[in-house]
């Protein structure tokens, strides 16, 4: 059963949305909320935005817009000397407008400190930033990573700062793009959840739902920073980022085995998942993408679903018992001092990614193929985290959003734009840590135990296929797609 969550909101409209009989409460957002921000930040006189990696550029200059007709501040803090200084002052945050500054004086004077450093400098520097942060502040967090690390090491929080988390559910660059195009649509955005892990002054929650809004998101969930590391660690590493990867290295080279062109293989694979099998999922759902193949295209989903779905619990549960227990917390820190001497290579050169690339320039959309063998494995992997998730109680929200809408509506746009590398390492060192270690684990999976189970004629469990069918998922999914955003992202290409 899911966690059950509540708040109230002393400036926000609270609503409640019936999940398949969970009833969970949700903040609409909206440019027209934007006059509330200043009631709901009552006394805060400046917003410090911690570092300029992947959500920094975005959430900066979001909440800037979003408060530039208050006496709100928006100032940067970056690190002496750090690269990033030019791209922030390119950005409009400069030295002589008092907003960018070095990190720690930024956090100093900040009533409220969104840390949105690296993990791994997260776990590096904590205490000197508990020291420097404010009696009396609120410390914001789009990630859960840093509690997750502090529970390994025995350490808490300050207990005199409010501590909250606003955590959108795609990278920055996603969270940016939509919100420019908000521009012109209201409630164009990334939906975000939030938690509250301390609040010391009874105004955390309202804190958390007006960095949300001001961020754009249109609709705003509630989780746990726990609840929220374990499911966000755990998803990137399968099907957002990692297992994809691994799903489409697979069945290219199963393709080509069967004697598909290198071209035809790359859009059987990628160009199905990205194109006609995502875009269906994320105005239809799952089912609806099963129920609209024909007779011939249903056997071959369920006969890949059924060998895929055993295999890729395995390698989820996995994952996941793997970050829940803090191992995977340790291993992208130990990875910091690492990353110094052994930079992260590219993971778009295999001969996949090479071919992707002529077959993307000259691609007709309309054209692409909805391949029903390649939509029963990527289901079958989707539906292996989703159960999972539900396994262990995440609110049914955050299985949604963490298992499927940011897979389809946020991260493989940015791959159907450019190719892996382009979604991959635009997200952050943690989520691409994750993807290089778990997704040849997913292909390996696929090609030595899923695709040979098929090609050796051997028994499937075809229970799986019902359980697919009857999941309580589908019917979340269709509340959830009534508060799709009302644009697609549209990715820089």
């Amino acid at each position: 059963m899911p966690v059950q969550l509540s708040f109230t909101s002393k400036i926000f409209q609270v609503d409640e949305l019936d999940l398949d009989g969970h009833k969970e409460q949700i903040v609409k957002g909206g440019r027209d909320l934007f006059a509330l921000l200043p009631e709901a930040l009552a006394g805060v006189k400046q917003v410090g935005v911690i570092g300029w990696g992947s959500q920094g550029p975005a959430q900066a200059q979001n909440l800037r817009e979003s408060l530039d007709d208050t006496d709100i501040r928006v100032k940067v803090g970056l690190r002496s000397g750090s690269a990033s200084m030019e791209e922030a002052r390119s950005a409009g945050f400069t030295e002589a407008s008092g907003t960018l500054g070095e990190m720690f004086e930024v956090i100093r004077e900040s009533d409220v400190v969104l840390l949105l450093i690296a993990d791994s400098a997260q776990a590096e520097l904590y205490q000197e930033i508990f020291q420097a942060i404010q009696p009396g502040a609120t410390l914001g967090l789009s990630h859960g990573f840093l509690l997750g690390h502090m529970k390994n090491v025995g350490a808490t929080f300050p207990p005199n700062i409010n501590v909250i988390g606003v955590c959108p559910k795609g990278m920055g660059p996603s969270v940016r793009r939509l919100y420019e195009q908000g521009r012109t649509v209201n409630g164009a955005g990334i939906n975000s959840s939030f938690a509250v892990e301390q609040d010391i002054d009874g105004r955390a929650t309202d804190l958390a739902l007006a960095w949300s809004v001001a961020l754009g998101s249109p609709f705003t969930f509630q989780t746990t920073l726990e609840s929220e590391y374990k499911s966000d660690i755990f998803g990137e590493r399968g099907i957002l980022l990692g297992a994809v990867h691994g799903i489409i290295e697979a069945l290219y080279r199963r393709f080509k085995a069967q004697g598909l062109t290198p071209d035809d293989a790359f859009l059987n694979s990628a160009e199905a998942i990205t194109g006609p099998i995502s875009k269906t999922i994320s105005r239809k759902g799952m089912l609806a993408l099963y129920e609209g193949l024909d007779a011939s295209g249903k056997a071959t989903f369920e006969q890949a679903y059924a060998a895929t779905f055993p295999s890729a619990h395995a390698l989820i549960e996995e994952i996941y018992d793997e970050v829940s227990s803090g191992n995977e917390i340790r291993s992208v820190v130990l990875a910091g001092e690492r990353l110094k001497r052994h930079p992260m290579g590219k993971i778009d050169r295999t001969e996949t990614w090479k071919v992707g690339e002529r077959v993307r320039a000259r691609r007709v959309e309309e054209q692409l193929p909805l391949n029903p063998f390649t939509a029963g494995v990527y289901v079958g992997v989707m539906m292996a985290q989703v159960a999972l998730l539900q396994e262990k109680g995440h609110p049914s929200s955050e299985i949604a959003n963490e298992s499927v809408i940011e897979a389809v509506d946020s991260l493989n746009p940015y791959m159907h734009a450019r190719g892996v590398a382009y979604m991959v390492d635009n997200c952050s060192t943690t989520a691409r840590l994750g993807t290089r270690k778990w997704g040849p684990r997913m292909d390996y999976l696929l090609t030595e135990q899923a695709f040979v189970a098929i090609d050796e004629g051997d028994t499937l469990d075809t229970s799986v296929i019902a359980d697919f069918k009857t999941n309580s998922i589908h019917r979340v999914l269709a509340e959830c797609l009534k508060l799709r955003p009302s644009v697609d992202i549209s990715v820089h290409a």
